[in-house]
């Protein structure tokens, strides 16, 4: 089921309706058949492994809780001596630890079998004909990691584990957050996923807004800019470098209409429905470092990493020791930026290959963790440049690191894109050894089609879509959104909504006919 479809229009306003009509407390049952319904819509037969996962994840969560709740029961008694204590500790926490590995090795390993295994038999020519016609189950990657900081969570008894299974089930199979997250923690999402709490009436009016904000965003925006930047992918070796560097720039914001678009729709709805999603984007395309930039975009996934992967090397026996034999033997500089170097190398390899089991991908993310790690080692250099030239302040200094950011994300973004990691080399090369200035600006923007009347305004519309997503961020900084949104009269929110709905109507369908799904889908 496309969530561009009418059908998805269709359960979006039948779960709308059913949810208000059943009782508070039932309404989650009412999201848990919606997610089954769309689920088997869009992946059919492949529910058989979410139903693997959430089963091995109940009862292992099920399991480690018991076991928690028996030794703190039999701790109140004080009749158990401190050596007796700490035998019970051992031995629980030995069992614990069995069944976290036990369902880790079953939900990541399933992921992997379906993620990474056909990549790699492709990659080797092996059994090509059988790989081709497995059946990758919808959202793996999201529900997957959902499990694994759920079981993380009980296990550490950060939250406690769920007694209804099919509430769990729910917790991973939710439908607005199974094919692109964002990746939830389910303390959090069980605040408002089970209450069935009716919305304020301006929660409601800002809930519709943003989800047709979203339908904008990647119908009219990330839609029209993918059928231009398709075809400067495809022949980006006969275009100028500055026409390669501006179409860089135009996949980037067409990425990010598409990601955060989605982001949008999904959270729209659910603030509609009086249930918090967490937000994946914070004004982005303003940071100034690439490490602020990943902390402001595909936030929950950044956040899962750095809770399950980052922090626990960092923190683990081995980087410690480390550390302490570099302050010895090295210095005290490189004791504190080895130990995290190690971290996020790893970490961004994870990454990598989480986004894909392709050269192009792990490049992309340790190329991503290399200029965190010279940000880390070079911190105390520029600390003293800052000072020395009194930059930060400085107005246009900001606006270029701002700019400089954006460039070098663009210019990463692409290299797995283009085709093979090769060809993304190639694209980059290109901007430097095409370098010249074209004659006229029709020949800067080769690969968008002026000579079309309909699509060179539907480009002018998606540029004009462009301007509203940097007004609005620029209001961002302000005022929160839902607050500026609820401060307009509603006969005015009911105008731009109407506004919205017909460029939708006119530029988004036309530009959608020829664009493929969300591009996170993906991943």
């Amino acid at each position: 089921m496309s969530i561009l479809s009418i059908s998805f229009i269709f359960l979006l306003i039948g779960v709308f309706v059913a949810y208000y009509l059943f009782p508070e407390a039932h309404r989650w049952i009412v999201l848990l058949a919606a997610s089954t319904l769309f689920y088997l819509a869009a992946s059919g037969r492949a529910i058989i492994y979410l139903l693997i996962t959430s089963g091995t994840v109940f009862v292992a969560s099920q399991g480690m809780q018991m076991i928690a709740d028996r030794q703190k029961m039999e701790f109140k008694t004080g009749s158990l001596s401190r050596e007796e204590k700490a035998s019970i500790r051992k031995q629980n926490k030995g069992k614990r630890k069995a069944l976290l590995l036990g369902s880790l090795i079953v939900s990541v390993g399933l992921l992997c079998f379906f993620k990474y295994i056909p990549e790699a038999a492709r990659k080797l020519s092996i059994m090509t004909e059988q790989v081709n016609s497995i059946l990758v189950p919808l959202g793996i990657s999201f529900y997957t990691f959902n499990a694994v900081g759920y079981l993380v969570d009980v296990y550490g008894e950060n939250c406690r584990a769920e007694k209804n299974y099919f509430r769990l089930l729910l917790f991973l199979s939710f439908f607005p957050q199974i094919t692109q997250g964002p990746i939830s923690s389910y303390d959090e999402l069980a605040k408002t996923l089970y209450a069935g709490k009716t919305p304020e009436e301006e929660n409601l009016r800002h809930g519709l807004a943003r989800l047709l904000w979203g339908f904008m965003k990647k119908m009219v925006i990330a839609n029209t800019l993918a059928a231009n930047t398709m075809i400067l992918f495809e022949n980006y070796g006969d275009y100028a470098g500055i026409s390669i560097l501006f179409g860089a720039y135009f996949y980037l914001i067409q990425l990010y209409a598409d990601f955060s678009g989605y982001m949008d729709i999904m959270c729209g709805f659910c603030e509609m429905l009086g249930i918090r999603l967490q937000e994946n984007f914070n004004r982005p395309f303003f940071s100034k470092s690439i490490s602020e930039y990943w902390r402001r975009w595909h936030i929950s996934l950044g956040q899962w990493f750095r809770k399950y992967v980052y922090y626990p090397i960092g923190v683990s026996g081995w980087n410690l020791k480390f550390g302490k034999f570099c302050r010895s033997h090295v210095s005290r500089h490189a004791a504190s930026c080895l130990p995290p170097t190690i971290a996020l190398i790893i970490t961004w390899f994870l990454t990598g290959l989480w986004h894909g089991a392709t050269a192009g991908y792990i490049v992309w993310g340790l190329a991503n963790g290399t200029f965190i790690i010279l940000s880390l080692w070079l911190a105390p250099w520029y600390e003293q440049m800052r000072k020395l030239l009194n930059m930060e302040n400085n107005r246009f200094w900001q606006i270029f690191r701002i700019l400089r950011t954006f460039t070098i994300v663009a210019l990463l973004e692409v290299l797995p894109e283009v085709g093979t990691l090769q060809d993304g080399f190639h694209f980059w090369s290109s901007i430097v050894t095409n370098w010249y200035l074209p004659s006229d600006f029709v020949d800067i923007l080769p690969f968008v089609y002026f000579h079309n009347f309909n699509k060179t305004l539907g480009f002018a519309v998606a540029m004009v879509g462009v301007l509203l997503l940097f007004c609005i961020s620029m209001l961002q900084r302000k005022k929160p959104l839902p607050e500026a949104w609820n401060a307009i009269p509603v006969w005015l929110q009911v105008l731009l909504l109407s506004a919205l709905i017909l460029v939708i109507g006119t530029f988004g369908i036309q530009a959608s006919w020829e664009a493929e799904g969300f591009m996170y889908a993906n991943f």
